[in-house]
């Protein structure tokens, strides 16, 4: 079941900040989403939080900086996502610009699984000989990585977001947002935006020691394409600090000041940076790099963004595109075999989705479980085959229900269920034995029915209410774009009331429609839906500026509608 609800806001609220010179619409939109205060508007980099806010940074760049000094080894151990290869693509860069000698690797997910692990500090040793190891993006969980490390006499500096376990690892300095006793105001630093940090406050120390000066330092700016990228694909809260950090990334990269790595993906997905946008990073750049990390290497994603040469850029984004067409195709594959598994499930019998094929792809379950959360609007957990009895599972959640924390509790609840487990609120991943997953399934249905009451279990698709017509502009819509929207900060989404003017099914799978409202006419479609609608309909939809033949138009894109 799904219901259109209106975000409610403080009339007060929102006329004060027209007042202080804000558009009345962005006015309310910002209200609606907590926004009061016009300094939290401030995009220019002098706005972000200053970086001794981080618990123990000012212990690592001293650190980090001693290292240089001493030209020892520093090898970067990344994570097989976007955000760890973007994290890792800035560290090398920013390190290697302070005179570092760095190095990376990043573990193969189906041989090594996540984050440090003793068998990681092997490879590492074996392959890249480091005096220091970096974890970016992960490590705060690796307890017995750090351990092997520290028994070979390797140094960890941990950079990491996720939330810490009852333990941290013993490593020589950690620098987490999240971890205790850390002040930050912003918790929300994706794993990129943690290593951005540390390098701001090594170049810091740097210019301390007289290594530079403000003419002579590295610009660490060069890096926010990357950051923007990692910040937004890791799908992490756009406080007003990541909202800086993202706008300064876009900026760039629409003033053609990007990486080569960056301009090649926009070109392999057939966008155009100059109109960069959150949904480009989240939705067309990050899952081609994700595609390398699910199916293949992340290597040559790091690759792509660490590269100066266009040519060989251009190279490994075409490669990365093909990776994506092929994901794609498992993916839909894998999920017309999990439709078929849950044919008989009833979401009103249940809180929770646990499903297994052990045809599945290691690398895939993710999205699949994404793809199942999204129909049925239940907490989900797909798990693939991961040899020698064991099966890993990924698991996307609903708004009101900590995945993390859920497993937590049936960790606790069956000590001897769950392997290994970590994650965020809204994703996780585990193992498990095989043998096992009934009783998995069951556990983690109970923690379900325990946690969620019946009306979170409901799909209600928040809109910021009526537009006023003659607000259905280009110029308005390019104002709309002016700001940073994305994750806890949601696009404007408005509901109005339309007759439908004629409509037809697009490619079999779209419904492309004319619309009417107060005289007025529009373009509407609506992506993944074939069901016609009624003659007169609530549409709940974004604005959009479709490009045509040299001209542009005013498009409704449709999220949901329902009968009046």
């Amino acid at each position: 079941m799904t219901r259109i609800a209106t975000r409610s806001y403080s009339y007060r609220d929102a006329e004060r900040l027209h007042q202080s010179g804000i558009h009345p619409v962005m006015a309310r939109l910002y209200v609606a989403r907590g926004l009061l205060d016009t300094k939290e508007l401030a995009s220019e980099l002098t706005a972000l939080l200053p970086p001794p806010g981080l618990l123990h940074i000012d212990a690592a760049a001293a650190y980090l900086a001693d290292a240089i000094a001493a030209q020892k080894k520093l090898v970067i151990v990344a994570d097989y996502d976007c955000d760890g290869a973007t994290a890792c693509a800035v560290g090398l860069r920013g390190l290697r610009a302070m005179g570092a000698v760095v190095d990376y690797i990043v573990p193969n997910r189906f041989e090594y699984g996540y984050g440090l692990t003793p068998e990681i500090v092997a490879l590492a040793v074996r392959e890249k000989s480091p005096d220091v190891i970096v974890t970016v993006d992960n490590g705060i969980a690796s307890i017995d990585g750090v351990d092997e490390a520290n028994r070979r006499g390797i140094d960890v500096v941990v950079t990491d977001h996720h939330l810490p376990g009852d333990r941290l690892p013993a490593a020589k300095v950690i620098v987490n947002p999240n971890q205790p006793d850390c002040g930050f105001p912003s918790k929300n630093l994706a794993g990129v935006g943690v290593m951005f940090y540390v390098l701001l406050a090594l170049r810091a120390e740097l210019r301390r020691r007289g290594v530079f000066d403000a003419q002579t330092q590295p610009k660490l700016d060069a890096l926010l394409d990357l950051v923007a990228l990692g910040t937004v694909a890791d799908v992490v809260k756009l406080d007003a600090n990541n909202r800086i950090l993202v706008a300064q990334g876009l900026k760039r990269m629409r003033s053609g000041r990007m990486h080569a790595g960056v301009a090649a993906l926009f070109r392999a997905a057939g966008r155009e940076a100059r109109r960069a946008s959150p949904f480009d990073l989240g939705f067309a750049l990050g899952p081609r790099l994700n595609a390398a990390g699910r199916l293949s290497d992340m290597s040559l994603g790091i690759e792509c963004l660490t590269t100066d040469d266009e040519g060989r850029a251009w190279a490994i984004a075409q490669q990365l595109d093909e990776i994506n067409r092929e994901r794609r195709t498992i993916e839909a594959d894998m999920q017309d075999t999990a439709l078929m598994l849950l044919d008989t499930y009833n979401p009103q019998d249940r809180t929770t989705i646990s499903v297994f094929d052990p045809s599945w792809h290691q690398g895939v379950i993710g999205i699949v479980a994404s793809r199942l959360k999204d129909k049925f609007y239940r907490p989900t957990i797909t798990f693939a085959d991961a040899g020698d009895g064991w099966i890993k599972g990924s698991g996307r959640s609903i708004t009101g229900f900590h995945l993390r924390d859920a497993l937590d509790l049936v960790s606790k609840h069956a000590p001897s269920l769950i392997d290994k487990f970590g994650g965020h609120a809204m994703a996780a991943g585990l193992t498990i034995r095989a043998t096992a997953l009934g009783a998995f399934t069951d556990a983690f249905e109970a923690v379900g029915k325990s946690l969620l009451e019946r009306h979170q279990l409901e799909r209600v698709i928040e809109t910021d209410g009526p537009l006023e017509s003659a607000y259905f502009t280009t110029q308005f819509i390019e104002l709309l774009e002016s700001q940073v929207w994305g994750q806890g900060f949601a696009p404007p989404l408005f509901c109005d009331e339309f007759r439908i003017v004629n409509q037809r099914i697009l490619k079999e799978r779209h419904l492309k429609l004319t619309v009417e409202k107060d005289g007025g006419r529009y373009d509407a479609i609506w992506f993944g839906h074939a069901d016609s609608l009624p003659e007169r309909a609530r549409i709940a939809y974004r604005l959009d500026a479709n490009e045509f033949n040299g001209v542009t138009r005013v498009q409704l894109l449709i999220e949901h509608a329902e009968a009046l």
